[in-house]
């Protein structure tokens, strides 16, 4: 899985990085099937938001969540993002005759 990371009116830190890193391990262990991640952390006035697109098998994943603190946003958009994975994964093995 390629993790692309950038920020908007925001420097990237080692920390950020290795966070949103360890928080996209816990997907890659539901779906292993993620070909690519950009995530964009961004911050306007007092809210910091984070944005995700996922690129998977049969199509593309994306989530956004907003809060007053970055480590919060990013632990919702990756609750967000958990989910998304979960019912994509369940229509892809669902085998309805």
């Amino acid at each position: 899985m390629q993790i692309n990371l950038s920020g908007h009116h925001l420097d990237i830190t080692p920390a950020l990085r290795t966070y949103v890193a360890t928080k996209l391990k816990r997907i890659e262990r539901h779906f292993d099937h993620v070909l690519t991640v950009h995530v964009v952390l961004s911050v306007e006035k007092e809210r910091h938001r984070a944005e995700a697109t996922l690129q998977v098998q049969r199509g593309n994943l994306f989530a956004d969540a907003e809060h007053n603190d970055m480590y919060a946003a990013i632990d919702k958009l990756m609750d967000k993002l958990d989910r998304q994975v979960k019912k994509h994964k369940e229509k892809l093995s669902d085998h309805r005759g």
